[in-house]
């Protein structure tokens, strides 16, 4: 593994007055012709169109304030996973209180997909990847208990109601594929499809799900780098040797250079 270089490129947020401030972003990816996105702390996603145009707004969660105090989350939403289907270009989208949504290629209001399995109402939706050969979703549920805003709680009372659950979009059914996980946070498909890793933030570990087995991967795993200045931070993406980085209390988008 070569030894990254410490270029570091910020996207700040300056929107306009009324979006500089609310600039917390926690996820990052990329649609179909490669442009980033980003979600935000007011329920917005944004869409990076370069320079010298900036962000754009490409969808909302639903029609509020623009507030991105706790106590308004569960109006505005939390947009914590977002994937795109490279085939379709239609976005996916795991909103902490909204649930599971989609929106179409040019953006506009998300539509719901589904906000419970085998009974139990979502609860803390966070993160999302697709299978580009199958179109099956897959995503996390961090709490049965705890929502977003009260995350703490969850961490600090080890909790493990977690769950990774599969959408299928041909029969809009979701099946829960492991239960009990602690703070169940991102979900990552393998390249060719045969497991699916799910971190375990309180856990500190990632569950390998995938021919009916399910096991632990510790800290003993293949660590790359730590990357000073850019804590803390809460998603990281992968794009052309780019690390792409999100944070949940920076305002900034960072990319780091030539990573790999």
């Amino acid at each position: 593994m070569k030894k990254s270089a410490l270029v570091i490129v910020f996207f700040f947020f300056f929107l306009s007055s009324n979006h500089w401030w609310q600039a917390i972003f926690e996820s990052i990816f990329f649609d179909c012709n490669g442009a980033p996105y980003v979600g935000v702390a007011d329920g917005s996603i944004f869409k990076w169109l370069g320079r010298p145009f900036g962000w754009t707004e490409f969808t909302v969660i639903a029609l509020c304030d623009l507030s991105t105090s706790k106590g308004s989350e569960p109006i505005c939403g939390r947009p914590l996973g977002l994937k795109f289907d490279l085939n379709t270009c239609e976005l996916y989208i795991a909103d902490a209180y909204f649930g599971l949504l989609k929106t179409g290629p040019n953006g506009g209001v998300a539509q719901t997909l589904a906000t419970s399995a085998e009974g139990f109402p979502f609860r803390f939706l966070n993160g999302v990847d697709i299978d580009q050969e199958t179109g099956m979703i897959y995503f996390t549920d961090t709490s049965a208990i705890y929502q977003r805003r009260n995350w703490e709680l969850s961490v600090s009372t080890g909790d493990k109601t977690g769950r990774l659950m599969l959408y299928d979009p041909s029969t809009k059914n979701v099946t829960v594929l492991l239960h009990g996980l602690a703070f169940a946070n991102r979900v990552a498909l393998s390249k060719d499809g045969d497991f699916v890793l799910v971190t375990q933030t309180t856990a500190k570990n990632i569950l390998s799900a995938g021919r009916g087995k399910a096991v632990k991967l510790d800290a003993q795993g293949n660590f790359l780098d730590v990357v000073d200045g850019l804590n803390p931070v809460s998603h990281v993406e992968q794009r052309h040797g780019n690390l792409w980085i999100g944070s949940v209390v920076n305002n900034f988008v960072g990319v780091i250079l030539n990573f790999v």
